[in-house]
């Protein structure tokens, strides 16, 4: 049997002018006052964090947790608005440790005026041992007249339990380049996402990156506070790598730890590019994007297997700009919004696009690359090298040319995988672009794919895409193809 703990609450109430049941009856309803937990998710488990509710959902009276996030519990009363402010006191009992949790507040709830709701931080310090929960339970309030519980024996929801589960931590870089100007002195900041929240006693001095460093920096990271989901990281240039003619990369790559699974994007490229002198006017990425069409597509076909022959395969991906700040070298105006205000002005790299997916968590069709894959999971979390945000750079002709130029698909690493494994892949390539009719563009280029698991080292294809669904057919050619392979 396990042993019962009970943390004992100490309360402070506060008296007040009291109060009969008629002063918080709701106008409308007639409702006696009552106080409640008011616990709810999504419908994909995750909790709701106050303002946000859904009326069409009845309060949980439990909740499994396997998240060492902070959990934000709302407790409700319901009345209109107060006349006088109004605590209420709760218990704590554990089937654990009380070492294990801090609970904030520690002794009341607190409702006044138009503030109907207050909130229970349940913050958790050390990994549970599974099978263990914690209870609370509201008691009293500093006005009798408030019923404890809802108005009804089906979902009284006076009582909520936590029940802790098995742990699953994991971390991901939620981007996988970053580019630097190359100034001495210059610093950027990244983040790690940790989607089920981590413990600042074991990420302390936890051993999370390996490095290949292409220059000096120096690497710092913000206090870890309340915030349990993320970490902001700032790196520092140490010395000054602005040769134009000079590829600078230092890769950090996240570790497989006993307690944290690295997943999503593991690596992260912190780049200073070659730079090549090109006038913005030319802007040839604003050829592939139209963002007042919220489903403008651009269309292609690459040389892939088809049932045992090699054939052009079309494919379509949602095209977006690179949005970047006024002083990038390659930025052109895109929006000033219709005010004199420059502070709300929207700058697009004039020589760089992307595939991504308009919201949500789902993903695009990057390079027709869910062709290469039988098993793969579509879902962002798992695979969000479907979504290239920097995957195309322009090189206009002399500089300057509207109507053509050379390509390079942006070298960097994606992942690709499934609810089980991921796989990180090197993606390369270069190639041409054109105006082969007016308005028409045509972009020719092979795309290079490293992975020895998947493809036992490199594998290449040829590419064209258009900016528009209508195009001239294209010849077959003589090429060998890729085939699908299982993650």
């Amino acid at each position: 049997m396990n042993h019962i703990k009970i943390i004992a609450v100490s309360i402070v109430l506060t008296l007040f002018a009291s109060c009969s049941k008629d002063d918080y009856k709701l106008d409308s309803k007639n409702i006696d006052p009552f106080i409640r937990f008011n616990f709810q998710t999504t419908s994909t488990g995750i909790p709701l964090e106050y303002p946000a509710i859904n009326t069409s959902l009845l309060p949980a009276s439990t909740y499994d947790n396997k998240s060492v996030k902070t959990l934000k519990i709302p407790v409700t009363l319901t009345s209109t608005n107060l006349k006088n402010a109004v605590e209420a006191s709760f218990s704590v009992t554990t089937t654990g440790s009380e070492d294990d949790f801090t609970l904030n507040p520690v002794d009341k709830l607190l409702f006044e005026g138009t503030k109907l709701t207050d909130t229970l931080f349940l913050s958790f310090d050390k990994r549970w041992q599974p099978n263990q929960s914690i209870t609370l339970k509201l008691k009293e309030t500093s006005d009798p007249a408030i019923h404890i519980g809802n108005l009804n024996t089906s979902a009284v929801n006076d009582v909520f339990t936590v029940n802790l589960g098995e742990i699953s931590t994991t971390y991901t870089f939620p981007v996988n380049r970053i580019n630097l100007k190359g100034v001495a002195g210059e610093t950027v900041d990244f983040k790690i996402n940790f989607p089920n929240g981590f413990l600042p006693s074991e990420i302390e001095n936890l051993d999370i990156f390996t490095f290949l460093n292409g220059f000096e920096y120096s690497l710092t990271h913000d206090d870890f506070g309340d915030d349990r989901s993320s970490i902001t990281y700032h790196l520092t240039l140490l010395e000054d790598i602005q040769n134009d003619d000079v590829r600078y990369v230092t890769d950090i790559t996240l570790n497989n730890t006993t307690n944290y699974t690295a997943t999503g994007n593991t690596i992260l490229q912190i780049i200073k590019p070659i730079k090549s002198p090109r006038d913005v006017q030319a802007n040839p990425a604003s050829k592939f994007y139209d963002l007042s069409n919220q489903f403008y597509l651009t269309y292609g076909e690459h040389w892939f297997d088809k049932s045992g022959t090699c054939a052009w395969q079309t494919f379509n991906a949602f095209t977006f700009p690179l949005v970047v700040t006024k002083d990038n070298e390659n930025a052109i105006l895109y929006s000033d919004k219709g005010t004199t205000n420059t502070a709300d002005d929207v700058y697009h790299d004039a020589f760089i696009i992307g595939f991504n997916v308009v919201t949500g968590t789902n993903t695009t069709n990057s390079f027709g690359l869910k062709r290469f894959f039988s098993n793969e999971s579509t879902a962002a979390q798992y695979s969000p090298g479907f979504n290239i945000t920097s995957a195309l750079e322009f090189f206009p002709t002399n500089g300057n040319s509207k109507t053509d130029g050379k390509v390079l698909v942006i070298p960097q690493y994606i992942t690709i995988g499934t609810t089980k494994v991921s796989h990180v892949i090197a993606i390369a390539g270069e190639g041409t672009y054109k105006e082969i009719s007016t308005g028409l563009f045509e972009i020719s280029f092979e795309l290079k794919l490293t992975n020895d698991e998947l493809f036992g080292g490199t594998v290449s294809t040829q590419y064209k895409m258009y900016n528009n669904k209508t195009y001239p057919k294209i010849d077959p050619i003589n090429d060998a193809c890729p085939k699908e392979v299982t993650l």
